[in-house]
């Protein structure tokens, strides 16, 4: 798969809440995950597609109630895809809040080899 398409593959999957489909997917098995600073029961960095599934599972324990995300189209250059997410959520023990984030993804050999996400 070209870039562009992984891109539209990793958008129509995230949009319909499969994220975890999409990593299996679309990641390489030693896949990094950064995430912008170190947060609780989180490193900043992950290393390995079993690791990042981890990571998605343990976030996903976090939430009492999803209210909405959504996905914006992805924008490509060369090996790199941006794109923007939104989600609208109540976290368990903290109330409703709203986290907004850039999610930067790289391509090497038909697989995301990394994502990085800033606020």
């Amino acid at each position: 798969m070209k870039t562009q398409q992984i891109a539209d593959r990793l958008v129509q999957l995230c949009r319909k809440g499969d994220f975890e489909k999409a990593q299996k997917e679309l990641f390489a098995e030693d896949a990094i995950s950064i995430e912008q600073r170190a947060t609780p029961g989180f490193e900043k960095e992950t290393k390995g597609l079993g690791a990042i599934l981890e990571k998605g599972k343990q976030f996903a324990t976090m939430l009492e109630e999803t209210h909405s995300v959504s996905i914006s189209d992805p924008i490509v250059a060369g090996n790199a895809i941006a794109l923007s997410l939104n989600l609208d959520a109540t976290m368990k023990g903290s109330g409703r809040s709203t986290m907004s984030e850039i999610c930067v993804y790289e391509v090497k050999d038909e697989k995301i080899i990394s994502e990085q996400f800033f606020s």
